[in-house]
């Protein structure tokens, strides 16, 4: 039984613009100014769980020669070209019966291809465990993560009694709460971030997918029937993996979740970039070749720039990119998604 991982890489991350666009998003972009752009981070971390072969990317059709790109050492067979964005639930079903022609008893981690991880050698060591685990039960796994703080901005997953080792029952998902709901969660210490990293034997998905969401199943043994998945793709069911299977696994007890604690980050906005990087005595975190003086909890990103200079901030992003320039409070971020898109 090989492992087999599944990077999803289809999203346009429209809340790092100007960093992000739809036509090169966050994932292929070296935000942390590391060297390595996020969807080249994602594979590393997995060195040593899955041979180079056994990657699978499934993203949008317009970014597939990016992939290539990016990541050459993957088989052109493994990058998944959606025509139309279906959310999770098609595009992990896509990759998991695909895998199942190749390898019919594969055992499979499904990840999102924007994640930051500080630890990578406890990553592996959570994922190795995972992946043991599924390789003997037909159960889901789900790496949940540790909270730190009250953090409204991830959905959470309920953690009951232990069944194996450092395996946890799931007695229910929950929606991203209130900050007064959220702050209940991590006084209670059974309540873990939901990272979006799935674990599975590749037959334990496809019979879950079948029996939840059989529609979504039928599209499936179509497109590798006929190999169309231009015309059978756009019409399947919009839905996430979250509502189309783990909602209803974990109501007939068959989904369990791994706590884990190595410096995770889905790094969906500027406000979880600022916490990442390296900052200085006044909390100013940049990439680039950056000057500020008089600033205070900024975030700054123009790797591009020659020089930036910045005076007088406070509490400030500034990006450039492409002649395209952002400065906004930190405080109004989650504005930046609507102007990204006047003209």
């Amino acid at each position: 039984m090989q492992n087999h991982v599944v990077i999803m890489a289809g999203g346009i991350g429209s809340r790092f613009w100007p960093l992000s666009t739809p036509e090169f998003p966050k994932q292929f972009i070296d935000i942390l100014g590391c060297g390595r752009t996020l969807i080249q981070l994602t594979v590393d971390r997995f060195k040593g769980v899955c041979p180079d072969e056994n990657f699978w990317v499934v993203t949008n059709a317009k970014y597939v020669n990016i992939v290539k790109q990016q990541l050459p050492m993957i088989p052109e067979n493994h990058i998944l070209a959606e025509p139309a964005a279906r959310n999770t639930a098609p595009c992990i079903a896509w990759a998991c019966w695909s895998i199942k022609q190749e390898e019919p008893d594969a055992n499979v981690v499904v990840t999102p291809a924007d994640a930051v991880v500080m630890n990578p050698d406890e990553f592996r060591r959570v994922i190795k465990n995972a992946l043991a685990y599924t390789a003997t039960n037909n159960d889901i796994v789900t790496i949940g993560i540790k909270p730190s703080r009250p953090e409204t901005g991830y959905g959470y997953v309920e953690a009951a009694n232990v069944k194996e080792g450092e395996i946890l029952h799931v007695q229910e998902f929950k929606e991203k709460p209130d900050l007064e709901t959220a702050k209940k969660y991590l006084a209670a210490g059974n309540f873990l971030w939901n990272a979006g990293i799935f674990v599975w034997n590749v037959n334990t998905i496809t019979e879950s997918i079948r029996k939840y969401t059989p529609n979504i199943a039928a599209d499936m043994d179509k497109i590798v029937a006929t190999g169309d998945v231009e015309a059978i793709f756009p019409s399947c069911e919009k839905v996430s993996i979250d509502y189309a299977v783990m909602e209803p696994a974990s109501q007939e007890g068959k989904v369990y979740t791994h706590p884990a604690d190595f410096g995770w980050s889905d790094l969906g906005n500027w406000a979880s970039l600022h916490d990442k990087l390296e900052k200085d005595e006044q909390e100013n975190g940049a990439v680039g070749n950056i000057h500020m003086y008089e600033c205070n909890n900024c975030v700054v990103h123009a790797e591009d720039a020659k020089k930036v200079i910045l005076q007088g901030l406070d509490g400030y992003i500034f990006s450039e990119k492409n002649g395209q320039i952002l400065v906004c409070k930190r405080s109004e971020e989650q504005r930046i998604k609507e102007w990204s898109t006047e003209s």
